[in-house]
């Protein structure tokens, strides 16, 4: 809250005591020596309540101060993430496209076996650096059917009872980054 806010709040309340005063009946004489009594009880206590008060009142100032400094950084912090979450990914990329740049700009061969197994050494190497992110290939081979890893495409008839509800052929790889499916694994299903 800021300031106004608070004098503000303190104004009105000022405003209540007054009103509540007026509203109170005025005591008979009888009463008036008891309630002498009590009002210099009360005017002892009101400059320790007062004091009370306003010391409740600073605490609370502080620790709304300190939620929205919280709220500010956080927000900040996590838009920061957002923005560049993926320059740890990015820099582990990198070396993987400089491979295939100075594999394109070297023209000396032109034997197909060298420039295949150039491709399959850069191929490995980007694997390798992908598993080292947490992203791993959905194993489909020889497998059973399972919904949470492998999207069904087609479902492929006659396969016999070993074949049944096996994955018959991956069409497209699937991926897990840390254990999460980002990609299923399109397949073909044993019927």
């Amino acid at each position: 809250m800021e300031e106004k806010d608070i004098k503000k709040e303190e104004e009105i309340l000022q405003d209540e005591e007054v009103k509540n005063k007026e509203n109170q009946e005025v005591p008979d004489d009888s009463e008036t020596g008891k309630d002498a009594e009590n009002q210099e009880e009360t005017v002892e206590e009101a400059p320790s309540l007062e004091e009370e008060n306003a010391k409740l009142r600073d605490q609370l100032l502080r620790t709304v101060a300190e939620f929205d400094n919280f709220r500010k950084r956080t927000l900040k912090e996590k838009t920061e993430l957002i923005l560049n979450g993926g320059e740890k990914t990015i820099a582990a990329i990198l070396p993987v496209l400089d491979d295939f740049e100075r594999a394109l700009a070297d023209n000396h061969t032109d034997d197909p076996a060298a420039i295949k197994e150039g491709m399959e050494l850069i191929f490995k190497k980007f694997i390798k650096t992908l598993e080292g992110l947490g992203v791993k290939k959905i194993e489909t081979e020889d497998r059973d059917f399972d919904v949470d890893y492998h999207e069904a495409i087609a479902m492929v008839p006659g396969m016999g009872d070993e074949k049944k509800g096996k994955v018959i052929d991956c069409v497209q790889t699937g991926y897990t980054l840390n254990d999460k499916v980002i990609r299923h694994a399109k397949v073909a299903v044993g019927q």
